[in-house]
């Protein structure tokens, strides 16, 4: 059992107050440990059933999405952009494995939605691990919004900096030296401009869609 999923069992047993909730938990880790095919399926229907707890839908949306099994992402999605930065750290993690075509394009409508900006982070930082073709244009929107805002909502433009410099998309290069004119930005943005230049400036790394 991979370190995410236990550090998630920890995490979901500390929430758990009464027999039943401990019971129902138990029923649900014997289906993960089954992964047989009605086992998946008993699990796909935890995530659709009325009045399912959120942490039993988590733990089966982890369990499918870590097999592949892409009936996990619209849960997945919802989890990406809780209010909970924890429970958004998790379904990144599993995302990022489930390679669902959807996935970068949720990731981009969620990073530049502004008035979702406080939970952004963690799908800033899926959009550099994707590397797809939504990552550059999706993260540079989102930077270039919150660099012209009163909010700059620093950990979020940070991460924007830094996956620019991680893709390292010439088309960032100008919105990189306006984020290095903010202090609490110079550093990262300093970084990843250098970044830029180390690798020719050409948008490298970028899966099929964009140039290379």
């Amino acid at each position: 059992m991979e370190e995410e999923f236990r550090a998630l069992l920890k995490r979901v047993r500390a929430e758990l107050v009464s027999p039943a909730e401990f019971a129902a938990h138990d029923k649900l880790l014997a289906l993960v440990r089954s992964d047989s095919r009605a086992a998946r399926d008993r699990l796909a229907g935890v995530l659709v059933a009325p009045e399912q707890p959120l942490w039993a839908r988590e733990i089966a949306a982890f369990a499918l999405g870590t097999k592949g099994d892409r009936r996990a992402f619209e849960t997945l999605v919802l989890l990406l952009n809780y209010r909970e930065p924890v429970r958004c750290a998790t379904a990144a993690h599993v995302l990022a494995r489930l390679r669902d075509p959807r996935t970068a394009r949720a990731a981009a409508a969620l990073a530049t939605n502004p008035l979702r900006t406080a939970y952004a982070l963690y799908p800033v930082r899926l959009l550099t691990e994707l590397r797809a073709p939504e990552s550059v244009p999706a993260l540079l929107a989102t930077l270039e919004r919150l660099l012209a805002a009163r909010d700059h909502c620093w950990p979020v433009a940070r991460a924007c900096v830094e996956g620019l410099g991680a893709l390292g998309d010439r088309r960032a290069e100008a919105t990189l030296v306006a984020a290095r004119e903010h202090e609490r930005l110079r550093p990262a943005a300093v970084a990843a401009l250098a970044r830029l230049a180390g690798r020719g400036g050409g948008p490298h790394g970028l899966r099929s869609g964009s140039s290379t």
